[in-house]
């Protein structure tokens, strides 16, 4: 008698804002971040005791601390602003929380330190850099005011300082291991720049496959990090080393090559194996710092009236070819990048209009919320003597800093995280401190934690569990008792203060930062479309035109062709588009996975990001077409048609963000 399989039932799915909190990035282990970090936190701590200053240690120890969470790969140059503007605003913040927290009582204090929220939130919304800014600048305010000492603010802001000056020193003289080819000074932009040309590389070889989307992706996030390795402060306007020159030329050489792989992958035709040999060559040449050898011979014949008119992958083949001969010249000559290239499209009255914008607005109340009930809850428990003998009630307000940051995940996610880390690091460090010798013992435990961090920013909740272990480490180094279960309750309460105000109703509409970064995208595809199809000069419509739903594209489109200049203009707005589009994407998918009360207010927005995606894909392919045949396939017209129609029918749904128009 046969029998009928039993089914079992299905699973239940688990949240996304569940399974968010699961997630970790995987990544190699940066050994150079964990060797700085174990000569940074501990060492300045030593430094402290040896002269007699243990309390002055402890804060340079958490200025090391914290620019080690900022440490990330890079050139070492976009490491003085990633590291030294965030450093400078907590020295600024342990200032005014040290003097306001000296002569101010409760009830002015805690409105000052919520004025500084509203700041600090507002200001963090303009980007990664302005974000570390704020988050140091509450966090050192908090630990100014929360932390009495008898030492003068000055002084205490001297000693954050040096903190993490010191890891600054450390990141910009010593060399990377494994990576002296050339001057070591300039390794991580090398990694960086090759990088970009190992991403077209695996993109040229996911053409028409199922990964070829996820290529794309990954070549636009190794364009940004090569373009912010290059882009850092100097005090000419101009590289000053051949060194530095060199790297310019062949970071703008793979800018063409990304701009033909991108037009091949929106082709969706498999391309021959041996296209992504050249771009491979190039990446082993910047890695070594040497010249390129021989490259890979033509796919294609280069004339032909049947060729330049075929599918649109031949066009896209023979603009790689075009951009390996020019890309080997470039190795050769060793010139300088265009500087337009090389650095964002920002200006003041953006920053302003991001940080006052509805996404800035939004976070700077929610962060002034948290921040500002998060000191006065403190003050309160610090007068019913929760804290015991001493006077120290900063972890709170600093708790509910970190966990208010939209940048580091959904809110629920950094609330399981921050709660588990907490728990961890606090029952690890309560078994280490009956077992290790004081003082020496709890100084190679900071150091021991200070080359974790590298390695446990993959995580939230295991960075939070090495962060708490350092600082317990910290109190009971500077002469506090050991207060593992009272931390524990501390962030137990923020996070519930942060879980209440995430999802208070606020002034304007939700969701305001994720619409906020959709109406950047929105802007820069404008900007780009129009600067291939539109600017007077450049090309020109012929033939009757077509509307599709209510947008106007011609039946053919021919062009002059672009020079030099134009191409790198248009290299910079295709930069621009596909960099706000990331930024986006992950705002999008950090909105996603919220509760589901938090994540309806950003419903339909991904839908936004694929058709503005798809729209500056097409647009790319279209610029790359035009600039071997000088006009425009049907295929290419549809397209735009159908992504600026699916825009239009999104916008009618009440979706407001600046769509792109046709010229």
């Amino acid at each position: 008698m046969n029998r009928s399989p039993v089914s079992r039932p299905a699973l239940p799915a688990v949240p996304p804002w569940l399974a968010h909190a699961f997630r970790a990035q995987r990544e190699p282990v940066p050994w150079n971040a964990v060797c700085r970090g174990a000569l940074a936190a501990g060492p300045a701590l030593l430094a402290g005791m040896l002269l007699g200053r243990t309390a002055l240690g402890v804060l340079a120890a958490i200025g090391a601390m914290l620019a080690g969470i900022n440490d990330r790969p890079g050139g070492r140059r976009t490491s003085v602003r990633r590291l030294g503007v965030p450093a400078s605003a907590g020295a600024a913040g342990l200032l005014v929380g040290t003097y306001a927290g000296q002569g101010l009582t409760a009830v002015p204090l805690t409105l000052v330190l919520t004025a500084l929220g509203l700041v600090a939130g507002g200001v963090s919304a303009v980007g990664p850099v302005a974000s570390a800014a704020g988050t140091q600048l509450l966090v050192a305010a908090a630990v100014g005011a929360g932390m009495p000492a008898a030492d003068p603010g000055w002084q205490r802001a001297l000693a954050f300082l040096a903190g993490a000056g010191w890891l600054l020193v450390l990141r910009l003289a010593l060399p990377t291991p494994g990576s002296l080819a050339g001057d070591f000074r300039f390794d991580g932009e090398r990694a960086a720049v090759a990088g970009v040309y190992d991403a077209i590389a695996a993109l040229v070889e996911a053409a028409g496959g199922a990964h070829a989307t996820a290529r794309r992706a990954a070549l636009t996030a190794a364009l940004d990090h090569a373009q912010d390795a290059l882009a850092g402060p100097r005090l000419r306007g101009h590289a000053a080393s051949a060194a530095e020159r060199r790297l310019h030329a062949r970071f703008a050489a793979a800018l063409p090559l990304a701009e033909a792989a991108t037009a091949l992958c929106w082709a969706g035709e498999p391309v021959p194996a041996r296209a992504a040999r050249g771009p491979r060559r190039l990446a082993a040449a910047v890695r070594a710092d040497t010249g390129p050898g021989p490259l890979p011979a033509p796919h294609l014949p280069r004339t032909g009236l049947r060729a330049r008119e075929a599918a649109p992958v031949l066009p896209a083949l023979r603009a790689l070819d075009d951009a390996l001969l020019r890309a080997a010249e470039a190795f050769d000559r060793g010139e300088g990048a265009h500087r337009g290239l090389l650095g964002r499209r920002r200006s003041p009255r953006r920053a302003l209009r991001a940080a006052f914008g509805a996404g800035g607005r939004e976070y700077g109340l929610r962060v002034a919320l948290c921040f500002g009930a998060g000191a006065a809850i403190a003050q309160a428990l610090h007068h019913a003597r929760w804290y015991g003998s001493h006077a120290h009630w900063y972890w709170l307000p600093a708790t509910a800093v970190f966990l208010v940051k939209p940048d580091l995940g959904p809110l629920a996610s950094r609330v399981l995280c921050r709660a588990a880390g907490t728990v961890l690091g606090a029952l690890v460090f309560a078994g280490l401190a009956a077992l290790l010798p004081r003082p020496a013992g709890l100084v190679a435990l900071v150091a021991v934690c200070g080359a974790l961090i590298p390695v446990a920013t993959r995580h939230f909740a295991a960075l939070t569990a090495v962060v708490t272990v350092l600082v317990l480490a910290l109190i009971m180094a500077g002469g506090e008792p050991q207060a593992s279960a009272g931390r524990i309750g501390e962030t137990l309460l923020a996070c519930a203060l942060v879980l209440v105000v995430g999802h208070l109703p606020m002034p304007g509409e939700r969701g305001g930062g994720v619409r906020d970064r959709l109406a950047a995208a929105g802007g820069a595809a404008h900007a780009y479309l129009l600067h291939v199809l539109g600017p007077p000069g450049h090309g020109h419509a012929a033939g009757s035109g077509d509307r599709a739903e209510g947008r106007v594209l011609p039946e053919r489109w021919t062009w002059g062709g672009a020079g030099s200049e134009d191409r790198a203009e248009r290299w910079a707005l295709r930069r621009e588009a596909y960099r706000t589009l990331a930024e986006a994407r992950t705002a999008i998918s950090h909105a996603a996975a919220e509760l589901p009360s938090l994540a309806r207010h950003t419903e339909g927005t991904d839908a936004v990001a694929e058709a503005l995606e798809r729209l500056v894909d097409t647009t790319t392919a279209c610029a790359v077409h035009l600039d071997d045949t000088g006009r425009l396939t049907p295929r290419h017209l549809r397209r735009l048609r159908e992504a600026l129609g699916e825009l239009e029918r999104l916008e009618r749904r009440g979706v407001r963000i600046p769509l792109p128009v046709a010229a």
